[in-house]
């Protein structure tokens, strides 16, 4: 066993231990030897850990260089167990790169010894059952919304700092409708909504602090969702179900008033829905994507009041698309930040007449006007179509571009050809000229 003294390298193992208590009550544990600089190191080539009697089950982790083999387990009566040679009936071995994760039934009592390449930073710590405490969603929670959202980790009721047992399991969260049809996502099908991080990266301030942070982005329906909070390990998993929560549906409308000719100005408008946010404290950042694929970023700083202005210079006409940030405050004083959905418009020519516009699919973007309104999307555009014969002239102009593409990269196929054509006879000419010379 460990001496006191020794000053050869120290390694500490982790054993992570689920342990079933006895009927009776009594306290059983693993005895392990407290890295203090003072008294009880262990050797680096020792490894030793002490299993108490009256264990009905034992769970252990190990942590190994990544790629090295499998550890070895050589129980008190000198006896080793491999992960290829095991009494099936007993123990179940799940071995990773990096970890060996080993449960044993009804443990031989008394010292055992771990061989393999450990890590030297583990330790031992005892688990009696790991948890996961998050905190509780805000009480108003926006579509389009990102929400950081903090848990950690326990073993009973001691936090689990460990930054090793990031590796071992997967700490996710799901969002399930509770199907009230009451409300628009009945019927909707669950939604994987974030994984937590401890690795210091995105939300996560700090790698390796014991401290997991998701990343919510809420860009879903608007319903009654339950948040449900999954530790998953290679033999177990944890679940946390907290209350349902309500998403509201994003506080903000756009609509424009589009203009026909150059010096004026497409009046947007943002309308703020004051029943859950501060209309006072919205800022809006934003870019603007014009037909001719331009990008011209805008912010609204200032303003009060349910709306705000913002004017797009008309450059020409075709699709205008509009993609906002909101930042601003709820109702309790929640500081909050979401993204809108895209809204896009068609702008028309003073003669009525727009520019044939292609989406991503190909096809044709027509734009109609309601009311001295240009309607709020492509797809509202295309369903409200006033005339099918702008359809027809549209598709007629598409289909006489491709054909005019067409014959010109004929044409230029025609000359090619032609030019080739000449080379080849004049190096066939120059060749007989040659040939009757020498003939000759």
């Amino acid at each position: 066993m460990a001496q006191i003294g020794q000053s050869k390298p120290l390694l500490l193992m982790i054993i992570c231990i689920f342990i079933s208590l006895p009927s009776y009550g009594q306290q059983t544990k693993v005895d392990y030897y407290k890295s203090d600089n003072i008294t009880n190191q262990i050797p680096y080539f020792d490894n030793r850990f002490k299993i108490d009697a009256l264990l009905d089950e034992i769970t252990l982790l190990f942590y190994r260089k990544s790629g090295t083999p499998p550890i070895i387990l050589v129980r008190p009566d000198g006896t080793k167990l491999k992960i290829n040679n095991l009494p099936k009936d007993k123990i179940t071995w799940f071995d990773d790169r990096t970890f060996d994760l080993i449960t044993i039934k009804n443990p031989m009592p008394g010292p055992w010894q771990a061989i393999g390449d450990i890590l030297p930073e583990s330790h031992i710590m005892v688990v009696t059952e790991v948890t996961i405490k998050v905190e509780p969603l805000p009480d108003v929670v926006l579509s389009g919304e990102t929400l950081k959202v903090e848990g950690r980790l326990f073993n009973g009721e001691q936090a689990i700092d460990d930054p090793l047992f990031r590796d071992v399991l997967n700490l996710n969260v799901d969002f399930y409708s509770t199907n009230n049809s009451a409300f628009d996502n009945f019927g909707a099908e669950p939604v994987k909504i974030a994984q937590f991080r401890d690795d210091g990266r995105d939300l996560d301030e700090h790698a390796s602090d014991g401290l997991f942070t998701g990343e919510f982005v809420l860009d879903f329906a608007p319903g009654e969702w339950v948040p449900i909070y999954y530790v998953a390990m290679p033999m177990a998993t944890r679940e946390l179900r907290q209350k349902p929560i309500v998403l509201q549906e994003a506080p903000i409308t756009i609509s424009v008033e589009a203009v026909m000719e150059e010096g004026q100005s497409h009046q947007v408008t943002f309308v703020i829905d004051p029943t859950f946010v501060d209309p006072d404290s919205i800022l809006f950042q934003g870019k603007v994507t014009f037909p001719d694929r331009q990008v011209a970023p805008f912010s609204i700083m200032e303003g009060k009041g349910n709306s705000r202005l913002y004017e797009i210079p008309y450059t020409e006409s075709g699709v205008h698309r509009v993609n906002v940030n909101v930042f601003g405050k709820t109702i309790n004083g929640r500081e909050f930040r979401l993204v809108l959905q895209e809204f896009a418009f068609n702008a028309e020519s003073k003669n009525g007449v727009i520019n044939p516009t292609l989406d991503d699919n190909g096809d044709v973007v027509l734009s109609t006007k309601q009311g001295g309104e240009t309607s709020l999307s492509e797809k509202s555009n295309l369903a409200e179509k006033n005339s099918e014969s702008l359809v027809m002239e549209l598709e007629a102009a598409k289909i006489a571009q491709e054909t005019a593409a067409n014959e010109k990269n004929q044409q230029t196929l025609i000359i090619i050809g032609a030019a080739n054509a000449g080379i080849v006879l004049i190096a066939l000419l120059f060749y007989f000229i040659i040939r009757r010379k020498k003939n000759k």
